[in-house]
């Protein structure tokens, strides 16, 4: 696996991932000149939130690394008519260009740029994906285990025959209902048990590394919208949720996803897949708890998105029993490591 520092170091590492320069938009959107190609030193400047001293210093230790991707310099009878086909006004003798290849040249050399630091970690997301595809021929699938068959044997008699049992005695019965009553509450909270400690299995028993999952992010940066819905979906039912709806849509009332916990608590989700250099703002988080709290009546409320919260947000979030799964919630999530408020 790549890692930071040596895509920092190594020359060939950066060769092998410069056909990626969608990342750039990804982490910020990247303004060009009017020819719709290229940038000006100042323009590289602004989009990594540094001075432009410090990009011409970069170009001038690494020269011949920008150059060979696109870098050049105009100057006479070339800027003249660069001007005249571009449209750009410029007064200057010379013109630094450039091209998006060259952008993402420097994201991979810049040290001191937060900016930067988000782009070489997306490369190496994207990175890890490409070399973790599956290939042709996969492993068969995984013989079910003889615990989860009992688990799942044990599941289904409660539900298709114990509290239906109870059901047609309560109803045929007036003199001990209230206690037939309590003791099928009593089968359906096992039940609901047995599913909760059937998925904890699951996520113990599964593959897990102490490290963050690298690329966990890069993917669910690039899923549509109603695909993101239905990987919460998936995340929720691992963590034993049942009755998992996505209604995401025209006339879902601002909750995207509903369901309910292992232990019987109503859940209400919001689901965005935002750029993670947006946040998601107060007027956001209020319009969610109108949803969740008056239109829902929901226990459980989750607004998970794939960037940050203001602090405000958070504060507002935090006050109205509202769960903020921010970025770095999410990857955890996703990566295995279970949200509190589902236990």
């Amino acid at each position: 696996m790549i890692n930071e520092s040596a895509l920092l170091e190594s020359k060939h590492l950066r060769d092998s991932v410069l056909e990626r320069t969608a990342v750039l938009d990804r982490v910020k959107a990247l303004s060009l000149l009017p020819d719709g190609m290229h940038v000006t030193t100042a323009m590289v400047a602004a989009y990594f939130g540094v001075g432009r001293k410090a990009i011409e210093s970069l170009v001038l230790d690494h020269r011949d690394e920008l150059t060979a991707n696109g870098y050049r310099v105009l100057a006479g009878t070339e800027l003249t008519s660069f001007k005249e086909v571009s449209g750009i006004q410029s007064r200057s003798r010379s013109l630094a260009l450039y091209p998006r290849r060259a952008v993402l040249n420097i994201a991979m050399l810049l040290r001191d740029s937060e900016v930067a630091r988000q782009v070489r970690v997306y490369l190496l997301d994207m990175e890890y994906l490409a070399r973790t595809q599956p290939v042709e021929n996969p492993a068969p699938a995984e013989v079910t285990s003889l615990d989860n068959r009992i688990d799942q044997r044990i599941t289904h008699i409660l539900g298709k025959t114990v509290v239906p049992m109870f059901n047609a005695l309560i109803e045929t019965s007036g003199e001990h209902s209230r206690e037939l009553i309590a003791l099928r509450a009593g089968v359906q909270r096992i039940e609901r048990r047995l599913h909760q400690h059937h998925a904890r299995l699951q996520r113990l028993e599964g593959v897990r590394d102490d490290r963050p999952a690298v690329g966990v992010m890069a993917a669910m940066d690039a899923m549509h919208g109603r695909t993101f819905e239905h990987h919460i979906a998936k995340l929720l039912r691992r963590d034993g949720c049942t009755n998992v709806v996505v209604q995401g849509g025209h006339g879902d009332r601002g909750v995207d996803i509903i369901a309910l916990t292992a232990d019987g608590r109503r859940l209400v989700v919001q689901c965005k897949r935002f750029a993670p250099y947006l946040s998601i703002t107060s007027p956001e988080v209020q319009k969610f708890i109108g949803s969740a709290k008056v239109l829902y009546g929901a226990d459980v409320a989750l607004y998970v998105a794939t960037c940050p919260f203001t602090p405000e947000a958070l504060h507002i979030a935090a006050e109205a029993g509202i769960t903020a799964v921010h970025r770095g919630v999410l990857e955890e999530w996703s990566a295995g490591e279970p949200l509190k408020v589902l236990e």
